[in-house]
Formats: C-alpha cells, structure tokens, sequence
C-alpha cells in the first residue's frame, strides 16, 4: 500500500475512535518512534543511506495549567541512528550516526486532540567512519564525535486517549520525522 493511501487510512480510523482524547497534562509519560526524511548529517553525489535515521524519545509532562491552561512544559531524553555511505568508485566511507541527550519541551494546545510543542534537545553525536575499498586511501578509520545541540517543532493528533501520530521538523538525526506516540 502507498504511504499515502496507508496514512490516510490512518487519519479517517483514528477520526472515528478519537471521542475523548485529552491535551497533554501533568505527570503523563509519552513515547515517540519516529523514521526521518532528509538528512542533517550527509548530503551531495556519493552519499546514500545505509541506514534510515530512525528516533526514539520519551517525554515526562512535569507542568501544566500554563497560559489559560493551554501549555505545559516537558522533559525526557531522545536517542536517534542513521547510517551513510559515501561511494566514489568502489572506494569511500561508511558513517554511523548516534545522538543521544536530553530534551526539554514546550507544548500548546489548540484543539483538544492535537498537541503541538517546540523544544531544544542538547546532546552527544557519537560517530563511527571506516574507510573500504583500494584506492586512494590509507585505512582509514576514524571517529569526529562531539556535543550537538537541536531545535525542534512538532505535533501529535491523537486518536485515542493513548495513541498519537507525530510529525517533527528540526535539525537532529533528520530534517522531518514522522511516527507514532504512545501516552501512558
């Protein structure tokens, strides 16, 4: 099935058993799985993906009842893996992508089943490159890990009181990640 048609199917289901579905409140626990679109990390001629950027983030709500009882604020960790290869030739590089660190969250509810938050993640990129192939090279094998920081937007519409597709813009492991969100 298309992605298209799959989500779609998604949307008018959950429309249907989205009765009483609540904003996010105090002491709520969210999980998001998410697979990116577009690469932060590698981009130009050689590269291909080896490994989709795939994320995962667990979300505290640890305030709510802010602004007219509209926002709440939120904390949690994030982990994120893509994986790169870049081929000139039948020699090049082959990257793993790690990201793992803190988040911390701002949401906003419009309307009573969709969450929307911004927020700034600060963590840790750890990356592994192994050189294959002949020529030009010298075994290379080498490793340019340091602290990254990201800013994100999203939001969840739930279609149930425990179950919300995401979608999130931001420079982390991915431009866009797209996904489901489990509340408990």
């Amino acid at each position: 099935m298309k992605l298209r048609n799959f989500l779609v199917v998604v949307l008018v289901f959950g429309g249907l058993t989205a009765l009483n579905a609540q904003p996010v409140v105090k002491g709520d626990k969210l999980l998001n799985l998410g697979i990116g679109l577009g690469s932060t990390l590698y981009s130009g001629s050689y590269y291909t993906s080896t490994l989709p950027p795939v994320s995962a983030s667990l979300e505290v709500v640890v305030k709510d009842g802010l602004l007219d009882n509209k926002a709440a604020i939120g904390i949690g960790g994030y982990a994120g893996l893509a994986g790169y290869k870049y081929d000139y030739q039948g020699w090049g590089y082959k990257y793993t992508n790690i990201i793992i660190g803190p988040r911390g969250y701002l949401h906003y509810n419009f309307l009573d089943k969709l969450d929307t938050y911004t927020g700034l993640l600060v963590g840790y990129d750890i990356v592994k490159a192994t050189e294959f192939g002949t020529a030009p090279g010298w075994n290379y094998e080498a490793s340019s890990s340091g602290l990254i920081w990201s800013w994100f937007a999203g939001g969840r519409y739930f279609f149930n009181d425990n179950l919300a597709g995401m979608v999130e813009l931001g420079y982390g492991i991915a431009y866009l990640n797209l996904g489901v969100t489990f509340k408990f």
